[in-house]
């Protein structure tokens, strides 16, 4: 786990069209592909390969951050037991399109999960066991990626996350990152409180199904506590506990989200890490029937709800067994998709575009 991926620094200038090609070395790979929703975007990862089939291990790196650029790399990063899937979020320094905050830039890791999916199978063990780690920015996509995709990471982990947008804007003293709220979200949440909710894992925790392992230092500035307790209240309020394993470390955090933190809290961390996805080695599958919040869209293995408007909070009451899709509270109205077993996967996908 490196954790310097996960801080709000801008450390990469965006390059340009020309410098952007595919890259290839032993145990790194740095690759662009396409956009299931825009075709014409051209999106990157680096891919870290393992030293023998493993599990798929997908992040995503801070909010003022893009992924490392590409390093020819002779040994396997870390001990080599994952395939590691590093999404460089749209609009960043190697990704074309503009960011949106958990919209369809979340969309895009599930497009990078299909290609690895397709082209690394010699580097899988099993394609269907995915798990996802983020950390500040990238926390924050955890908390919403696996409420808008319930059934593809078997587990995940959110550290000094931002689970409310909305008080994460109000929490920001300074504005360093609110300028980027208004541009990519469109308003401030006073404007259209809906938009940030349907970007926040916190208004839709009560879709979790993926097993989560969350952690926060008690003294971080830049995505406070409070975004870890209110969310873990909410679960506790749900009846989702068990689902949820919470980490605080105590006197942990400054500007710098791991300021202060010893070796033992960081060891501490990385291994609860570890065993919530060691526990978890088994593909999730959803109810025949139940109810789950839509905020913009929702994709599960056998269909997707997609809404006419990103920034809309919907609620779908459903029945695989009687066909019935019941989606209550879409104003703008709603598209839904049928998964063909028939049919190949990226059918499927491409079906949202």
């Amino acid at each position: 786990m490196t954790l310097e991926k996960y801080e709000d620094r801008i450390i990469e200038k965006r390059q340009s069209h020309d410098e952007r090609f595919n890259k290839y070395s032993p145990y790194c790979d740095f690759i662009y592909y396409p956009s299931s929703k825009e075709p014409g975007l051209r999106l990157a990862m680096r891919i870290l390969k393992p030293t023998e089939p493993s599990p798929i291990l997908v992040t995503t790196h801070g909010w003022h951050m893009s992924i490392p650029p590409f390093e020819h790399r002779e040994e396997p990063y870390g001990g080599g037991n994952y395939l590691v899937v590093e999404v460089d979020m749209r609009g960043r320094a190697f990704s074309d399109g503009r960011p949106d905050c958990n919209g369809w830039e979340l969309l895009d890791v599930i497009d990078a999960v299909r290609f690895v999916q397709d082209h690394y199978q010699e580097y899988i063990s099993n394609s269907q066991l995915v798990y996802f780690e983020g950390g500040s920015g990238g926390g924050g996509n955890a908390y919403a990626i696996i409420a808008k995709f319930p059934d593809f990471f078997a587990a995940a982990t959110a550290m000094c996350g931002i689970s409310d947008y909305a008080l994460w804007y109000e929490q920001d003293e300074i504005g360093e990152f609110r300028d980027e709220l208004d541009v990519w979200i469109g308003f401030p949440p006073k404007h259209n409180p809906e938009a940030y909710q349907s970007r926040s894992g916190l208004a839709l925790a009560e879709n979790l199904l993926t097993p989560l392992f969350i952690a926060h230092g008690d003294k971080d500035i830049r995505v406070p506590v409070e975004h870890a307790r209110i969310y873990m209240k909410r679960i506790q309020e749900l009846g989702l506990s068990r689902k949820v394993h919470y980490l605080e470390l105590a006197g942990v955090g400054t500007r710098e989200h791991w300021g202060n933190a010893s070796s033992d809290q960081l060891v501490q961390m990385q291994e609860q890490s570890e065993v919530n996805r060691i526990r978890n080695a088994v593909p999730i599958e959803i109810p025949d029937k139940g109810l789950f919040i839509v905020a913009g869209y929702l994709v599960t293995k056998k269909f997707a709800v997609v809404l006419q408007d990103l920034n809309e909070v919907a609620v779908l009451q459903y029945d695989l067994n009687s066909k019935v899709f019941d989606v209550a509270g879409a104003k703008s109205g709603y598209s839904i998709y049928h998964r063909d077993d028939s049919k190949r996967k990226k059918d499927f996908w491409g079906g949202l575009a």
